[in-house]
C-alpha cells in the first residue's frame, strides 16, 4: 500500500471512531485537534495533514462545513509539544490525533477524558498509553508504526551493506520509552553480530552533529535511525552527517531517502545492492513504504 493511501486510510478511521456514532445528533461543526511534532512547513507534515483531510472527506466530514481542524506542530521541541497539548485540550475538540509518541504523552497528561487517537506509536503499552493491545481502555487508542524486533532487522541489514561492521551508532529520542527501548532491542542482539553500539541521543541538531561526526573519526562504522520525532525533524541534517563522512546508514522511513538519504531504508525486507559504491534498493515489485 502506497504511503499516502496508508496515511488516508489512517485519517478515515482515525476520524470514524469518535465521530460516526455522532454523526445523527445534529449538524453543528465538530472540532478536531491534531497535534504533530513536526513544524507546518515540513513537506512530510503537509503530505500527512492533506492525507488526513482527504480520509475525512471520504467519510462526509469536510473542512469548513461540518468538521474543523484545530493544528498544532511543535517543531521537535517538548516544551512546545506540552504547551500545545494544553491548548488542544482547553479547546474541548470531539477528538484530538497525536502523532507519534512525543505528542501522546503531554496529550494524556493534559486529559483523560478527550478521546486520542495516536499514530506512529511503537510500544504504547509499555509507555503506559494504553493497557493492552487488545483492550486499549482509557481514552487513547491508535495505531503502532513498528514493534522492537525490528531493530535486529535494522542491524542485520547494516551488517550486511557493510561487513566489517564493528561498531553502529544509533539516533534515539531520549526524551521517550520508545526511545531506550528501541536502543536496547538493538542492544540485545548487537554482540550476535559482533558490534559495538553506541547510543546518539538528540536533544538538539548541535548535539547530533557534534556526537556524530565524532564516532565518524574512527573506522567500520555505520549508523542507524530508528523511527522518533526528533530523527524526523533533524532528517537534512542526519542525512547529510552520513553523507559527508560516508557512514552506511539505515533509516526508518522512505522519505529520508526521498529527501537525499544515500544509503539504505527498511522497507518491507529490502534487497541492498551495490552500484559505484552507492548503495540502491533492489525491489521485484516496488512498494512506497511507511
Amino acid at each position: 500500500m502506497r504511503r499516502r493511501q496508508f496515511i488516508t486510510l489512517l485519517g478515515g478511521a482515525a476520524a470514524a471512531w469518535p465521530l460516526a456514532a455522532r454523526g445523527q445528533q445534529g449538524e453543528r461543526v465538530r472540532r478536531i485537534g491534531v497535534l504533530s511534532p513536526l513544524a507546518a512547513d515540513d513537506p512530510e507534515e503537509r503530505a500527512r495533514d492533506a492525507a488526513f483531510a482527504q480520509g475525512l472527506q471520504q467519510l462526509g466530514w469536510i473542512v469548513g462545513q461540518n468538521v474543523r481542524i484545530e493544528y498544532r506542530w511543535g517543531r521537535g521541541d517538548a516544551d512546545a509539544m506540552r504547551k500545545y497539548a494544553a491548548e488542544l485540550v482547553a479547546l474541548a475538540p470531539d477528538v484530538i490525533l497525536a502523532g507519534g509518541s512525543s505528542a501522546v504523552g503531554p496529550l494524556l497528561h493534559a486529559t483523560r477524558t478527550v478521546p486520542i487517537v495516536f499514530t506512529l506509536v511503537v510500544d504504547p503499552v509499555g509507555a503506559s498509553f494504553v493497557d493492552s493491545l487488545a483492550r486499549p481502555g482509557g481514552n487513547a487508542t491508535g495505531f503502532l508504526g513498528s514493534e522492537y524486533g525490528m531493530g535486529a532487522k535494522w542491524l542485520e541489514l547494516l551488517k550486511e551493506i557493510t561487513p566489517r561492521l564493528k561498531r553502529a551508532a544509533v539516533l534515539r529520542d531520549p526524551t521517550t520509552a520508545a526511545g531506550a527501548g528501541q536502543y536496547g532491542a538493538i542492544q540485545s542482539v548487537a554482540p550476535s553480530f559482533g558490534v559495538e553500539l553506541s547510543p546518539v541521543n538528540m536533544r538538539d541538531a548541535d548535539e547530533i552533529e557534534r556526537i556524530v561526526t565524532a564516532f565518524a573519526h574512527t573506522s567500520n562504522g555505520g549508523l542507524i535511525v530508528p523511527g522518533s520525532a526528533p530523527a524526523v525533524v533533524h532528517r537534512d541534517l542526519i542525512i547529510r552527517l552520513a553523507a559527508r563522512n560516508k557512514l552506511p546508514t539505515v533509516y526508518f522511513g522512505r522519505f529520508f531517502v526521498t529527501a537525499g538519504g544515500p544509503d539504505l531504508i527498511w522497507d518491507r525486507f529490502p534487497r541492498p545492492v551495490s552500484t559505484r559504491g552507492r548503495l540502491r534498493r533492489s525491489h521485484p515489485q516496488r512498494r512506497e513504504g511507511g
